[in-house]
């Protein structure tokens, strides 16, 4: 019956996506933008844009981004703001994944970052489309794109009921 219930939640749903840009302004008002693609991050100090220097760099709003390697590591505000509505099928295989998979988002909220709420009812089904979403991008040629079972997750996401978050 909940394998029944899991195909039935899985099945709703429709909708598109593409990453979202990012921008903000460091402490001395300079702009900073991060590329939704290559993560990439980017300044303009006097009208003159260039890569963001390596290291810790506080912002306006009260939040950090971390540059390693050249590259920003994708804060809350950043993940917030690539958070898009589900695609279709066809439209969402072989799209590119930025930060944590969409199973690996739901598997977070449900059953908490911590595994805070692995007892809560949707955490394990959670946990099973993790599992396969890992097998589906192991076996492909590029493991950074999305598969048919994170397609299953961006769907089971929107089903709050079932895969409630954790409130922990």
């Amino acid at each position: 019956m909940a394998r029944s219930i899991i195909i039935a939640i899985l099945a709703a749903g429709t909708f598109t996506a593409q990453a979202g840009n990012w921008s903000s302004r460091t402490l001395s008002g300079n702009e900073v933008m991060v590329d939704p693609n290559t993560n990439r991050a980017t300044v303009t100090v006097d009208g003159v844009t260039t890569q963001l220097w390596e290291g810790t760099h506080r912002l306006q709003d009260g939040s950090i981004l971390i540059i390693r390697n050249g590259i920003a590591i994708p804060n809350k505000k950043i993940l917030e703001s690539r958070e898009l509505p589900v695609p279709e099928p066809a439209e969402w295989e072989d799209l590119p994944i930025v930060g944590y998979s969409p199973c690996e988002k739901l598997v977070r909220r449900v059953c908490g970052k911590e595994g805070q709420c692995v007892d809560a009812k949707g955490c394990n089904p959670s946990q099973q489309l993790l599992s396969m979403e890992r097998q589906e991008r192991e076996s492909s040629s590029n493991r950074n794109l999305m598969t048919y079972t994170s397609g299953q997750c961006l769907k089971a996401d929107r089903d709050m009921e079932f895969f409630a978050s954790c409130k922990q």
